[in-house]
């Protein structure tokens, strides 16, 4: 196989690359070597503009796709100054340094690697190997006889790979893999299956003699992994292993057949493969907080061996080292008389964190008492709310997880409902999110997406004491969620949320809606909802937080006016604005 050299690259210029990230046109497609893709270090690389590739992508493909743009609400991380404030990363050293010699391994290709004259292929597949499961057109090019074969392997279990012949394709050897199901809950497990995966092809590779591959996503829309986590598992794992094995690669080449991964390959490729010192800078601020260890992998705390430091007084103690030219036997004995191992096995020494297997046992046996407990709850229409608390580091590792998720998505079209938004500030300057009871449509409304959507809205205002203003006019006419919903919803935010939250004013409750309340008071947490302030009239509620810090829908002042009858005040229907009704 040939490899060009930076000369043959310079050449090339912007009319290969333009050639190289579209797929071929009409027919069978060509066969495309290792010289006609554009390498990551090359200057044409650098000319991308998010837009501008979005708008060819599209047009190259006859508008049968959406601008990344439209479904994307991510900024280009290296460009402007917002970015840097939903990055988890911190200022410091960069933890992905500019490596010239890496990044003239990295290839990027807007295609599928079916037609990739490579050594290997990368083929997304399911447990079973199947063809019906596996990357698209890649069994039709490569030939019946890659079903044949993948028939007598027997299987393969997620996050591993096996390797097949590649028949009919102009690559030598197909790696088949599978990817994670992708689930919020086990986020960190999916998420270290998928860089397995992607460590599992380049190890096979090496295994096998072979210097490059060709990688489409192995991350599918079937299997509900996000997209952009995804991609950051993807090419950090590819990172950590080229820094290790990178003699042993020639070119690893990313495959993205969609303008939305192009566009977030291109903006996430610069933090873990920067190009020179800017990028390298810019990158530190931008790159999420875990980026996982030394392969890839989201550390597990868990996982981690936990060691206090030695207790009081064992600096003094002195250690006697045998001699290396002792005989095993000789220099145990001489460690045992002076190494005094039993003064090092103190309590104050060997204080752990609590073994995790103890505490799984523990949860189990809450969770079962819970739904003893609990079972009543659910005869009389509460819902499930028989799941045990959580420890404050499973709270906020729960939290983190949600907010992770629901900043890489773009969640407008529950934003448009107006279930929950922000107003002004209440008469003590506290920051106040409103809630709408009646937009809540509980039939047309994805309650996954609508967790999200809270999390994130709620997120700035937790971090300082604030409040909510629940409006529940006319919501008694819409199916309400039910006390296991709100008691995960208040798992999710965290004990933040519940120590800084400062009072929920509830706007025209019912006789239905006091006795869920009294419910969650009594079976959920009564710190937080003993924090409810029933309100009855509008006007009331404008005590607690002025008319002018509010944005009230229609129907809530005539929902009051029906209620109420006017009683104590005049309604502006023009402006809406509320006065007191003069006495006499």
């Amino acid at each position: 196989m040939q490899h060009r050299s930076p000369a043959a690259a310079t050449a090339s210029g912007a009319a290969s690359t333009a050639a190289a990230m579209e797929p071929g046109v009409g027919g069978v497609e060509p066969a495309v070597t290792l010289d006609q893709v554009p390498r990551w270090s090359d200057p044409d690389q650098r000319l991308y503009t998010p837009s501008s590739s979005s708008a060819t992508a599209e047009a190259a493909d006859g508008g049968s796709e959406p601008a990344a743009s439209a479904f994307l609400s991510f900024s280009d991380p290296l460009t402007g100054d917002d970015g840097g404030a939903a990055g988890g990363g911190c200022a410091g050293a960069s933890r992905f340094p500019v490596d010239h010699e890496i990044n003239s391994r990295i290839y990027l290709w807007r295609g599928h690697p079916w037609n990739m004259e490579v050594d290997a292929v990368v083929n997304s597949t399911n447990e079973s190997l199947d063809e019906a499961h596996s990357s698209p057109g890649l069994h039709a090019a490569a030939g019946s006889g890659l079903a044949e074969e993948c028939a007598t392997l027997g299987g393969c279990r997620t996050g591993m790979a096996k390797m097949t012949n590649a028949y009919d394709l102009p690559a030598r050897k197909v790696i088949h893999t599978v990817g994670p199901k992708y689930a919020v809950k086990y986020h960190t497990a999916a998420e270290n299956a998928l860089s397995h995966c992607y460590r599992s092809c380049l190890e096979l590779l090496i295994e096998n003699g072979l210097e490059s591959i060709a990688m489409g996503c192995i991350y599918t829309e079937a299997k509900n992994y996000p997209r952009e986590p995804a991609a950051h598992v993807a090419i950090r794992t590819v990172r950590r292993f080229l820094e290790k094995q990178k003699g042993k690669i020639a070119g690893v080449i990313f495959c993205i057949t969609s303008s939305s991964d192009t566009e977030i390959y291109k903006r996430l490729l610069p933090l873990y493969f920067p190009r020179d010192k800017q990028e390298e800078e810019t990158a530190v601020s931008k790159l999420p907080a875990d980026v996982g260890d030394e392969n890839g992998e989201t550390v597990i705390d868990e996982r981690k061996i936990r060691i206090r430091p030695l207790p009081a007084g064992a600096a003094d103690r002195t250690v006697a080292t045998a001699p290396l030219d002792l005989p095993l036997e000789s220099g145990l004995a001489s460690s045992r008389s002076t190494f005094k191992l039993d003064s090092y096995l103190d309590p104050s020494f060997m204080s752990l964190i609590k073994d995790p297997d103890l505490r799984r046992k523990e949860q189990w046996g809450k969770s079962s008492q819970a739904q003893k407990r609990f079972n009543y709850a659910r005869l009389l229409g509460y819902g499930d709310i028989g799941f045990p608390p959580l420890s404050a580091a499973e709270e906020y590792s729960l939290h983190s997880r949600y907010l992770a998720k629901a900043n890489s998505l773009n969640l407008s079209e529950i934003a448009e409902m107006k279930i929950i938004y922000r107003g002004g500030v209440d008469s003590e300057g506290r920051p106040v999110m409103v809630v709408v009871g009646a937009h809540f449509l509980l039939r047309c409304l994805d309650l996954e997406r609508f967790v999200l959507h809270v999390v994130k809205e709620f997120e700035p205002l937790i971090q300082k004491p604030y409040t909510i203003v629940y409006l529940h006019s006319a919501a008694s006419l819409q199916p309400q969620p039910d006390l296991g919903f709100m008691k995960r919803i208040q798992q999710i935010l965290g004990r933040k949320h519940q120590r800084n939250l400062h009072g929920i004013y509830i706007l025209h409750p019912t006789l239905g809606l006091r006795t869920a309340i009294l419910g969650m008071q009594l079976l959920i947490d009564g710190e937080v909802w003993k924090k409810v302030v029933y309100v009855d009239r509008l006007v009331q509620l404008f005590r607690y937080v002025p008319r002018e810090q509010l944005t009230i829908p229609d129907f809530v002042f005539q929902h009051d006016l029906e209620v109420n009858g006017g009683r104590g005040m005049i309604v502006d229907p023009r402006t809406k604005h509320i006065y007191q009704r003069p006495s006499g």
